[in-house]
């Protein structure tokens, strides 16, 4: 049975926006940010929302329950850590940092729970 079914529709655009928003982002770090450290920080951070974004497509081919629980830990995460630190060095707003790391662990658990998922019968 294939999991392309319509109710994975809205993952694939998510993991698809979160890749070309990431690649957009890393373009803005190398070319657009004086300051050297904010613009490690930004490029940091759209590294690992391009992980993320193949690991939300990935995970969106798989059922579950595990699966789901997975793709909305990492959404969160991506969401918290690496905005986050877009909104503390893109925009100055110094205290958006400190989300990044509740959005850190919400990013190990996704990886975690997707982890589990391969101990269950559904995949």
């Amino acid at each position: 049975m294939s999991n392309r079914t319509p109710a994975s529709r809205p993952w694939r655009l998510i993991a698809a926006l979160l890749g070309l928003s990431g690649v957009a982002l890393a373009a803005v770090a190398a070319h657009a940010i004086a300051d050297p450290k904010a613009a490690q920080a930004v490029e940091r951070a759209a590294l690992m929302q391009l992980v993320h974004a193949l690991l939300l497509l990935y995970a969106t081919s798989l059922s579950g329950p595990f699966p789901r629980l997975a793709r909305w830990f990492t959404l969160t995460g991506v969401t918290l850590f690496c905005g986050g630190i877009y909104t503390k060095y893109l925009l100055g707003v110094l205290a958006a940092g400190t989300v990044a790391p509740v959005g850190g662990i919400a990013l190990m658990l996704g990886w975690l729970i997707l982890g589990l998922s391969s101990l269950t019968k559904d995949n």
